[in-house]
């Protein structure tokens, strides 16, 4: 049973908080706090542990353990009900589960408190960079809620801590102005009409891509992973993308990923143009595939195909293209903003999981539009009307 000890030293009062531990050769382990209402919240979670821990009959004692129970129902069944993950997450979870492994855990799992988990964030700033540190522990968090659902584990340790990617110092997304669009389709024109043969033939492909791109503000790996039965009388239906490592292609990542956005009817027309015309026969009835029958690599395209539009459009900086094509994905939702589309309506065009992605990415436009759309009248002109 925990209890409670009052001590008094050179840097004052503290509480510790001695709790049975079979991580020690004493059987217990010490816990210190400033004050002793933090003792106490500490020694009742220990409790209530320790009360879910007696009805849980598992052989997973170690983080170690649970990792490894939780990378296998990603990999065999899939987590809360989703389908496995595929191969290269799979591949950055072990990956993430390496690192956290490698962290000196001195208590078994049951044992873990909320302090435990903060701890292991620290060390994780301390070590590694803040992205994967948040990636590291949004994992070990998704392997605590696995371990809730089936009865392993009854009590969330990591409840609240995170590691925010956010600062106040980060840059706003970069968007394309309308005349740069405008220039950057128009380079992909004069491309595909070139006297040169070669570059003429490259640009029969990569110029519905460009229009593609900009017209619906879909992500590289979903517009490259466009499959003929995708096509629609008014636009595109969009239920799969090129796995994150370029080796697959998958049904999109979440469901929200999957839905139909509607096209102008220039840019259908051109895209059936080249479906009727210059689409190669392949066995991934891919719109656009490479020459070898297979997906283009979002990498390829880049390099080929938008850099050089952005050159033939003027649009560099030191050399280097002004923008990036998922600047395209943030030019389209801008447009969306612009026209005052519902919010829910943009986050399902985007296909966003949830709407904080939708605000945290784009929340600076909506203001800006919202802020222009209102009476500018001060304090004074409204008293004065009155």
């Amino acid at each position: 049973m925990a209890d409670i000890r009052k001590r008094i030293g050179a840097k004052g009062t503290t509480y510790q908080v001695r709790y049975p531990s079979k991580a020690t050769k004493s059987g217990y382990a010490y816990a210190s706090f400033d004050t002793r209402k933090e003792a106490l919240a500490f020694r009742e979670d220990a409790r209530a542990r320790d009360r879910a821990t007696a009805h849980c009959k598992t052989d997973i004692k170690t983080i170690s353990q649970g990792l490894d129970q939780w990378l296998k129902i990603c990999e065999k069944e899939g987590r809360n009900g989703r389908e496995p993950v595929t191969r290269y997450t799979l591949k950055n979870y072990k990956y993430r589960a390496g690192i956290i492994k490698s962290y000196p855990w001195t208590k078994e799992l049951h044992e873990l408190t909320k302090p435990d988990i903060i701890d292991f964030r620290s060390w994780l700033l301390e070590n590694h960079s803040r992205y994967l540190a948040n990636k590291s522990l949004t994992s070990l968090h998704s392997m605590i809620k696995e371990l809730n659902s089936r009865g392993i584990l009854r009590y969330d340790i990591a409840e609240g801590v995170t590691v925010s990617l956010t600062s106040r110092y980060d840059n706003p997304v970069s968007i394309p102005t309308e005349r740069e669009i405008h220039d950057l389709l128009s380079a992909s024109d004069r491309l595909a009409n070139s006297k040169n043969a070669q570059i003429q033939k490259t640009w029969e492909r990569y110029r519905p891509i460009l229009y593609l791109a900009v017209d619906s503000g879909m992500r590289p790996q979903e517009y490259l992973a466009l499959a003929e039965y995708g096509l629609q009388d008014t636009g595109v239906e969009i239920d799969r993308a090129i796995e994150g490592g370029g080796t697959e292609i998958t049904v999109t990542k979440t469901k929200a990923g999957r839905r139909f956005i509607d096209l102008s009817s220039h840019t259908l027309d051109m895209i059936c143009h080249y479906v009727e015309n210059h689409m190669m026969e392949n066995d991934y009835d891919l719109i656009f595939p490479s020459r070898n029958g297979r997906w283009q690599n979002v990498k390829n395209w880049r390099r080929r195909g938008f850099n050089r539009a952005c050159e033939e459009a003027g649009l560099m900086v030191a050399d280097k293209p002004k923008y990036k094509p998922y600047d395209l994905r943030h030019f389209y939702a801008s447009m969306l903003i612009d026209q005052r589309v519902n919010l829910k309506r943009i986050q399902s065009l985007m296909g966003h999981r949830n709407i904080q992605t939708t605000l945290n990415v784009y929340g600076h436009l909506i203001e800006r539009v919202e802020a222009q759309a209102q009476e500018r009248t001060s304090v004074l002109t409204v008293m004065n009307r009155n």
